[in-house]
């Protein structure tokens, strides 16, 4: 292959990789790893110096710096891009073959194409996906299963929008090296989109597209935007072209979203509610502080407890102000044969979209394409004819620290049954992991590395806070999680032995005295 000086690939280059591993598109990446790639890890040292101070009894605030950047009235980000002004159902999914094409068929107004939290670092999915991308925007892609079911594009019509989320700045690709260090996992698949299939993009008359995700302060945005004006320049494409929303899902990043939409306001496509990382973030925030930051069981922690309705509220608020696009969170559920489940889920998902819709949102996620009509109908019931209701600015709203700091009033507890639902979730979840799937259906819900995370966190907090069941009134200690690691994989079909590496996997992220900060390294490292 023709590489840059200095770029190495140890992955294999299987067929048609070199489709989308251009000179162009690996030049990028050396360029932007050279450029970025030292103050990425300055930023994740921060993040760890931040966890040490809450750990002491710290606390998160609005900062005092950047007071006069959220009281300045008059900056705004850029208008609503071409093909991104009408975002009421987006749908969410890893970036496969059948998964892109059942995506862009769906009837959804734009498909966030997921190489994080859906999808895995396995170097065939990284460059695999990339191909179906750019299969999927040159209109030739199709995939045959093994039943011989043929799936295909629909012909001349409207088809999603592609948003691409890359990886989260504290995962890096092993697979490619630059001077003999690996580079971020998230600017590879940002400069291996944007420099092909992005490319296309733009010449049908749209841009290139991402969802940015688990940042925790506006100095990594302010790093992704300088990866844009790099990128953009780079290739000669004009400034702006590329845009980018936010996924505010992280507890730190809730007290900094309107410097977020400020550092990226030229390539600002707007923020999301995401809400299984944002609970994930509050426990790994907190995790010592014992009761004062103590969730219940992951099902109690509804939408509408206090802390979460601050976040959302908050977050629409600051969107409409500064001209951007609020997008609501992930419906999880699935549909099921069992029509007593189908019929439950679907009310719930009505009831959630129904308070987004009514409370500013401009649209929001499914992960089912059998969710979308049902997200679309309750979103075209409040915004009519109008692509987003981005003028209703909710001036009303005044949220406060406290308000976003107050988990202890958030009703439930915790229970035997939660924590066997977190265990059996969290062991379920890397098994399909590790064996190469990053979405996974588990009782009913698609399950994906955020909610697989909050799963072994609330096991972790429980574990090593001492807490006592509210149930069974037996404290939650190494012995009892052992025992029912045992119990819930016996539930489950196949053998025991199916299960080793994801029960080793799982008591190491959610039962060792050191937290890991995410789940997916030491699943990563395991992977060839």
């Amino acid at each position: 292959m023709d590489t840059p000086d200095g770029l190495t690939i140890t992955g294999d280059i299987a067929a048609r990789a070199q489709e989308v591993l251009t000179p162009q598109a690996l030049a990028l990446v050396a360029a932007l790893h050279r450029a970025l790639d030292d103050r990425r890890l300055e930023l994740l040292d921060a993040r760890q110096r931040r966890v040490e101070d809450l750990a002491a009894g710290g606390t998160l605030d609005f900062l005092p710096e950047t007071r006069h950047i959220r009281e300045d009235p008059t900056w705004r980000v850029a208008p609503p891009a071409p093909g991104i002004e009408d975002r009421r159902c987006e749908i969410t999914g890893p970036t496969d073959r059948k998964m892109t094409i059942n995506a862009l068929n769906s009837g959804a107004k734009a498909w966030l194409a997921d190489h994080e939290d859906a999808n895995t670092p396995q170097w065939s999915a990284v460059v695999g996906g990339q191909l179906n991308l750019l299969d999927a925007i040159n209109r030739t892609i199709d995939f045959t299963g093994e039943n011989g079911k043929h799936y295909a594009l629909k012909a001349d019509e409207e088809l999603a929008t592609i948003i691409v989320r890359p990886r989260g700045w504290h995962l890096p690709e092993k697979h490619i090296q630059v001077d003999g260090r690996p580079v971020s996992g998230s600017l590879v698949d940002f400069a291996l989109y944007v420099a092909t299939a992005g490319l296309r993009q733009i010449e049908k008359g749209q841009g290139p597209y991402f969802y940015l995700p688990k940042m925790e302060s506006y100095l990594e945005a302010r790093l992704w935007n300088d990866a844009f004006v790099l990128a953009q320049d780079f290739l000669g494409i004009p400034q702006g072209t590329i845009r980018a929303t936010v996924l505010i899902e992280t507890y730190p990043a809730a007290f900094e979203m309107e410097e977020i939409l400020y550092e990226l306001r030229e390539h600002s496509s707007g923020l999301n509610a995401g809400r299984w990382d944002f609970m994930f973030s509050v426990i790994k925030s907190f995790r010592t502080r014992g009761t004062e930051f103590m969730l219940p069981d992951r099902n109690a922690v509804t939408m509408t407890v206090p802390f979460m309705r601050a976040y959302t509220e908050l977050l629409v608020k600051t969107c409409h102000t500064r001209g951007a696009h609020a997008i609501g969170g992930m419906a999880a559920f699935i549909p099921s044969r069992d029509e007593a489940v189908n019929g439950a889920a679907f009310a719930k998902v009505r009831d959630d979209k129904t308070r987004e819709a009514n409370d500013g949102f401009d649209g929001s996620w499914v992960a089912h394409p059998g969710m979308v009509e049902l997200c679309k109908e309750v979103f075209t019931s409040v915004l009519g004819d109008k692509p987003n209701q981005i003028d209703r600015t909710r001036d009303e709203v005044h949220v406060t620290a406290a308000q976003l700091l107050d988990v202890a009033s958030t009703p439930g507890d915790v229970t035997e049954a939660g924590l066997r639902n977190n265990i059996s979730v969290g062991v379920q979840y890397l098994k399909a992991w590790l064996g190469g799937l990053g979405a996974v259906a588990i009782f009913n819900l698609m399950e994906d590395a955020a909610t697989a995370e909050i799963s072994r966190s609330q096991v972790w907090q429980w574990l090593h806070n001492d807490v006592t069941l509210a149930d069974t009134g037996h404290q939650v200690t190494r012995e009892l999680i052992d025992q029912l690691v045992e119990e819930e994989i016996a539930k489950l079909p196949g053998d025991a032995a199916d299960y080793a590496e994801a029960k080793q996997t799982f008591l190491e992220v959610a039962v060792a005295d050191d937290y890991a900060d995410f789940l997916t390294l030491p699943a990563y490292a395991k992977m060839p």
